[in-house]
Order: C-alpha cells, then structure tokens, then sequence
C-alpha cells in the first residue's frame, strides 16, 4: 500500500536532491555551452546553497521537538508532494546530464533551466503548505523568492542572447 504522506525530513531530503540535481545540471550545461557558462556556474553555486540550508534544516529538526502536523484536511498538499516524488510532475531522480544532452544550443539550455526552475517552484510552493513555521517555512519562502530570481537571470540572459543574435 502507497503511503500518503511525508515527513518534514523526507520532503526536505526531496528538496535537497532537487537542488543537487539542479547544480549537477548548471555545471554539465556550463561545460557544453561556453556561451553561457558563468552565469550557468554561478547558478550552480546558488543551488549548492540551497542544499546546505535544506539539510541545514533537516538537521534542526532532527534536534528538536516533532513537527506537529499541517491542517490538510482533504490532504492535497501530500497529494501534490506524491505526484512530485514520483516523477509526475518532474523527476527528482533523473539524471540531469541526460537533459543537457538533449539540448543543442545555449538558447535551448536557458529555456530548459527556466523550466526546471519554475518546477522547482512549484515544488516549493507545495511544500510550503505542508510544513509548519517550526519546521523552516520561512526559510523555504526565502528559496521560493531566490528561484523566482533565477527566472529572471535566466530570462534576461535569454534576452541578451536573442538581443546579440538579431545583430548579427
């Protein structure tokens, strides 16, 4: 029988394969697109951030007292956070260099990051509601805003690359 539900350490632990897998994906696409590659590095660095402060939480709340549970009621937020895990929505196990090979130009990487990025979004909007103040929503909040600024680095050196390709 599938379980329905999480706790706050295992969906921390989801989070911090997703930021693995994000810095594993920057750097495999820094090495294919010289173009693009310090801005790709540099998210990579910020990804590795947020692993530290995602297992920087988890061991907080191994410290401490257990998290009370979330008012779910109708349980979509554990819902959500099952589709995620299991790859419906995207799959944090997937091997991020498989993507990059996929891709065949700096403008298609940066299109696939703002992808990933605004997955990764969506995974923290939704866990987010699942998580109390005591087990580091704000903290999470405070990734949701850096991701949502990773969009807009991402957006804007995708408009730099159009920019240079219309001159040319």
């Amino acid at each position: 029988m599938m379980r329905s539900s999480f706790t706050a350490d295992e969906i921390f632990e989801m989070a911090e394969q997703i930021e693995r897998n994000g810095g594993k994906f920057y750097r495999a696409a820094a090495e294919k697109f010289p173009a693009v590659r310090d801005i790709l590095l540099r998210l990579a660095e910020w990804e590795d951030e947020h692993v530290q402060t995602f297992a920087a939480i988890r061991t907080e709340l191994a410290a401490g007292p257990a998290d009370p549970p979330v008012f779910d009621p109708d349980g979509q937020s554990q819902i959500y956070l099952r589709a995620m895990a299991d790859g419906h929505v995207f799959d944090p196990k997937a091997d991020p260099g498989e993507l990059v090979a996929e891709t065949d130009t700096p403008e298609d990487i940066l299109h696939l990051a703002i992808s990933v990025e605004r997955d990764s979004i969506a995974f923290y909007a939704g866990l987010k509601q699942s998580i109390s103040a005591a087990a580091g929503r704000d903290k999470v909040e405070a990734i949701i805003k850096e991701e949502v600024n990773h969009v807009a680095i991402l957006s804007t050196e995708l408009d730099a690359l159009a920019s240079k390709e219309s001159k040319k």
